[in-house]
């Protein structure tokens, strides 16, 4: 099981890129995977091949009518672990509060 955020945008699409970005959002949201979207990233969390397939869809739709597009990813890949998309916030938040050593 792995995390993946990603950011992925069109180069050269001007200032706003709301409407291709919402298009590789929807992708990820169909895709069932748990995920989490906000201001600069989308994470999900799954198997290798399907988080990529995900990335590698989402990719593709950003860049539908356009020559390049832009794609940044970071994984934290934790063979075993499941829920970490909520795990790892709860662990945080739960030593902020003084419940945790």
């Amino acid at each position: 099981m792995a995390l993946f955020a990603f950011s992925v945008a069109p180069l050269g699409a001007g200032e706003s890129v709301t409407d291709q970005v919402a298009k590789a959002v929807k992708i990820v949201r169909d895709s069932g995977l748990p995920n989490r979207t906000d201001a600069m990233f989308t994470t999900i969390e799954g198997e290798w091949d399907e988080c990529m397939d995900v990335i590698k869809r989402a990719s593709e739709a950003v860049g539908e009518g356009g020559a390049r597009v832009s794609l940044v990813i970071k994984a934290d890949i934790r063979p075993g672990h499941t829920g970490e998309l909520d795990g790892k916030v709860a662990r945080v938040d739960a030593k902020l509060a003084g419940q945790a050593d």
